[in-house]
């Protein structure tokens, strides 16, 4: 009688998963990921650099076939482990989209076989190497994962959509009535600035901007609103573009000294430093929703 297979580990980058015990951890510190996800993930672990198709996905995950809506299910599934993994679909380090088609595990992956068996591999996305290749095999240093400073998505804490999605809108709506407010008030501005030696230049900047981003911001907030596809990525990509103004607009509580103290003014000012470093947060974590795939 044959001796049932162990359920394989498998290690690549930083991270470990063991489709034992259902765990993933990283540098050994433990990811959470529920069963689905990580049930995809050893899918596209066991067939590193192949295509699995959204069918494939949906078969493992649904085999008596009662899941109507697969594609949400299967693309929610692989944003999980996206987030987990701290990766991207416009640059991915680990699982690429196969546009219209599916998905591709890019990274190498080793798998680890039990200690009794001598005969471990590692797979990649390139072919099968034997142990003794591997001993033999220059040590390639692991990259550092990218958002060093910045947080990626599995180091920020889950959130319910609706709170994340809540809280975004408000930071887009804050941001609109600055600018509106601003536009509103020029001649009470505009005898603030005249204490500055290039008051023309600061007014000309302050109208500029506040022009230019107002269809900016709406764009966010009906992007989020009414769940674009790709949002994610693409309010990430915007994100550095509106950082500078962003930081530029905390200055906007001293707009208001007329009504307010220099004390209240500066506090304000330093909180808002931080909404655009917020508002990245809330992306990562789910403020437009589930992506979805090409």
């Amino acid at each position: 009688m044959t001796d049932p297979q162990p359920a394989p580990r498998y290690r690549f980058g930083a991270f470990e998963a063991d489709a034992a015990t259902g765990e993933l951890r990283r540098q050994g510190m433990r990811v959470r990921l529920n069963a689905q996800p990580f049930q995809v993930l050893c899918l596209l672990l066991e067939r590193p650099g192949e295509l699995l198709t959204r069918e494939e996905i949906a078969r493992e995950l649904w085999p008596d076939g009662t899941f109507v809506d697969y594609e949400h299910g299967v693309n929610s599934a692989i944003n999980r482990v996206r987030e987990a993994l701290g990766d991207t679909a416009s640059g991915p380090r680990f699982v690429e989209t196969l546009a219209r088609r599916g998905y591709r595990f890019v990274a190498p992956v080793e798998r680890i076989a039990a200690a009794d068996n001598p005969q471990s591999q590692i797979s990649t996305s390139g072919g099968l190497l034997s142990v003794a290749e591997q001993v033999d095999a220059p040590t390639v240093p692991e990259p550092e994962p990218r958002g060093w400073i910045l947080a990626s998505a599995h180091e920020l804490p889950k959130a319910s959509h609706r709170l994340v999605q809540t809280f975004y809108i408000l930071l887009q709506l804050m941001y609109l009535s600055f600018y509106v407010g601003a536009l509103g008030n020029l001649p009470e501005i505009e005898e603030l600035l005249s204490a500055l030696p290039h008051t023309a230049e600061a007014f000309t900047l302050l109208i500029v901007t506040a022009a230019v981003l107002i269809p900016v911001r709406t764009f966010a907030l009906c992007a989020v609103l009414m769940h674009a596809p790709r949002v994610r990525q693409k309010l990430l990509r915007i994100w550095p573009f509106l950082l500078p103004f962003d930081v530029l607009w905390a200055l906007s509580p001293f707009l208001l000294l007329h009504h307010i103290d220099f004390g209240v003014a500066l506090a304000c000012t330093a909180l808002l430093v931080y909404s655009p470093f917020a508002q990245r947060s809330l992306v990562l974590m789910g403020a437009g929703g589930a992506e979805r795939a090409d």
